[in-house]
């Protein structure tokens, strides 16, 4: 498995007419080549061997089908979560001739457990919030996490209550629902303040015995878990870990390095942790 990544662009508008298309063939021609398409990101990844693989198929989408390409920053996505139980109002009025816009929407948020997603709850009693407006004030809600509220990081594990709100018989609308929900949440955010998350994948290391403790001290530099170390076949140890996205990037090259191209690497998305940057 590739396990170099390495985040590309396209060098002009007339190489990105080919971009895609010259990817395509380039990953027919080497099993060895993964690329994917991070839509939260918006990058364009290539995983390959290792630095003289990546060096290789850049050469060879200049060469063979007319495509250069730079490189940039490999962008880790981040999530954030609700530090605390929290309260936000969100009111919209407008009027501006004719139709106004107008909705009224509060709400109470939860932090849930890691990994529980993010729950919509309706509690609205007595008609405050028109039965045919509640999916725009979920739809509202919805986008908004999706975009996040701070540093445009998805929002993650929370319990959004919709508890009251107003309406007008003339001015209210889906559109009016779903922006006062959305600044609901926002101001609850800044109520209870946000907390990031990041990013952790499990690490699987084969590897020589003469080469464990350097792997596992390197392991630990990075901010790593070992969580068990066991012997297989022919001498080897097989070390599983946990260790933070953001420090496995150019990882496959240091361990090469370490292990003198001895070594068997594995890697998975494991969870989003607390972290404090």
């Amino acid at each position: 498995e590739p396990q170099l990544p390495i985040a590309l662009t396209a060098h002009s508008v007339a190489d990105e007419t080919r971009f895609t298309a010259a990817l395509s063939r380039l990953t027919a021609e080497d099993p060895t080549i993964r690329i994917s398409s991070d839509r939260e990101t918006g990058q364009m990844v290539l995983w390959c061997m290792g630095e003289s693989h990546a060096e290789v198929i850049l050469d060879r989408l200049a060469q063979r089908y007319g495509v250069h390409v730079d490189t940039e920053e490999l962008i880790v996505p981040f999530r954030q979560t609700f530090a605390a139980a929290s309260s936000g109002h969100g009111r919209l009025v407008k009027q501006s001739g004719g139709h106004g816009q107008f909705a009224v929407v509060d709400i109470d948020v939860t932090p849930l457990p890691t990994g529980s997603g993010v729950e919509f709850v309706d509690k609205v009693v007595g008609g405050a919030i028109p039965r045919q407006y509640l999916s725009a004030v979920e739809k509202g809600i919805r986008e908004q996490v999706s975009a996040g509220v701070d540093n445009g990081y998805p929002l993650v594990d929370l319990r959004v209550t919709v508890t009251d709100g107003k309406a007008h018989a003339v001015d209210s609308s889906d559109m009016a629902f779903a922006t006062a929900a959305s600044l609901a949440l926002k101001d609850a955010a800044a109520n209870a303040g946000l907390l990031f998350l990041e990013p952790y994948d499990y690490v699987d290391v084969e590897v020589p015995e003469d080469y464990v403790g350097a792997v596992m001290s390197d392991l630990s530099s990075r901010r790593g878990r070992v969580t068990s170390s066991q012997f297989a076949d022919n001498g080897r140890t097989l070390i599983s870990a946990e260790v933070p996205v953001r420090e496995l990037e150019s990882y496959s090259i240091t361990l090469r390095s370490i292990s003198h191209g001895t070594a068997i690497l594995k890697r998975s998305f494991a969870r989003f942790e607390i972290t404090d940057s």
